[in-house]
């Protein structure tokens, strides 16, 4: 059966602002029927990296957080850390990162909380069931102790999974680091040897003996590594890294099994705004210029259905010129515009084993409010 989807365009007038479309764009989509009285509600999202102007701002985030208020819930604005270097990768600069994006109680309505702790290491083993990548998946535990479970997603291109949509933002961005790691990677984290100054802070942080100093050089033993990726956020030099080598297609389907294992057992629901849709995530500290037209916002209980919708919307959208999409070298005659700009990924390998799991279903019902 397919599921519905609700969407509304960006058109506004001076009876209802965008805010107010949104508003009523979560009520029709059945958002109230949840409970929401004296519940603790996670709103995950992502909070943009300094120099990087495409994220959602606060003011979508602040509609969301009244909803939940006005029906007696207790929400909060979350993400993990980052695996990669950048302005995110423990809670303190995370922090700093979400409010000098204008993320506070003053503009949310509600508190920021990063969601894997300080250090990424806050976290909890959750099953998947049916899982066929990941039998426990590591997620930051403020997010496993909400009663409710809401994503707001910024929809937008992605160098490796084609597209970051609904589920790139639950599985992916409620990873730990170590979930983040186990995600990425098939190996584990390694030195780059010329950064490395030997300081050993990363040694004194491993919690299982796997880090050496020799000749002012680190190294990790990787038959003691876990991939718990704590050294990665403590070393000041940035000299360790995670290796990016798990395959597009198993990184998609990881996705989908962390997805299910943050929104099994609980109410949940998913809201995706297609705005700015940069070529790539909004990890980068940049973004490039959108490669379609603004297409509007869209609602569901189904985050399967809520990701095919959306892609289908963006796929039927004239690219913009000057973008990533017109570069020399991309086929013009692909009209799946997320191929088109990233050929080596293939994003629909997610949304097929998400529904494979019961996550939700490819088929839908597009309802315009």
């Amino acid at each position: 059966m397919a599921s519905k989807v609700y969407w509304a365009d960006l058109r506004t007038d001076y009876r209802e602002n965008l805010q107010q479309k949104m508003t009523r764009l979560m009520k029709k989509a059945g958002m109230d029927q949840i409970d929401f009285d004296k519940k603790y509600v996670a709103i995950k999202m992502h909070f943009g990296e300094p120099g990087n102007l495409a994220f959602l701002r606060p003011n979508w985030a602040k509609t969301v957080a009244d909803f939940v208020k006005e029906r007696g819930g207790k929400p909060f604005l979350t993400d993990c850390n980052t695996l990669y270097v950048g302005g995110r990768k423990n809670g303190l600069d995370h922090l700093d990162t979400a409010c000098l994006n204008g993320f506070s109680p003053l503009s949310t309505g509600c508190q920021v909380i990063i969601g894997d702790g300080i250090k990424g290491t806050d976290e909890v083993y959750v099953p998947v069931r049916g899982g066929e990548y990941v039998k426990e998946a590591k997620i930051g535990r403020a997010i496993m102790d909400a009663d409710v479970f809401v994503s707001l997603t910024h929809f937008k291109g992605h160098e490796s999974t084609g597209f970051g949509g609904t589920l790139k933002n639950i599985g992916m961005g409620c990873g730990s680091r170590a979930g983040k790691m186990e995600q990425h990677n098939a190996g584990k984290p390694h030195v780059e040897q010329e950064a490395c100054v030997g300081c050993g802070m990363c040694t004194k942080i491993c919690a299982h003996d796997a880090i050496t100093v020799a000749g002012k050089k680190s190294s990790i033993d990787h038959g003691k590594c876990v991939g718990c990726g704590r050294c990665i956020a403590i070393c000041p030099r940035d000299a360790i890294c995670a290796d990016d080598d798990e395959t597009f297609t198993n990184l998609n389907r990881k996705i989908a099994e962390y997805s299910k294992a943050v929104v099994d057992g609980r109410p949940c629901f998913h809201i995706s705004v297609v705005i700015d849709v940069s070529p790539n995530c909004d990890c980068h500290s940049e973004n490039d210029a959108a490669i379609v037209p603004n297409v509007g916002m869209f609602a569901s209980f189904d985050p399967v259905a809520l990701d095919m919708a959306c892609a289908d919307a963006v796929n039927a959208m004239p690219v913009n010129d000057n973008s990533a999409a017109t570069d020399p070298g991309h086929d013009a005659g692909d009209r799946d515009h997320f191929h088109r700009v990233h050929p080596e990924t293939s994003w629909m390998s997610c949304l097929e084993h998400a529904e494979k799991l019961g996550l939700g279903t490819r088929e839908y019902e597009l309802i315009k409010i």
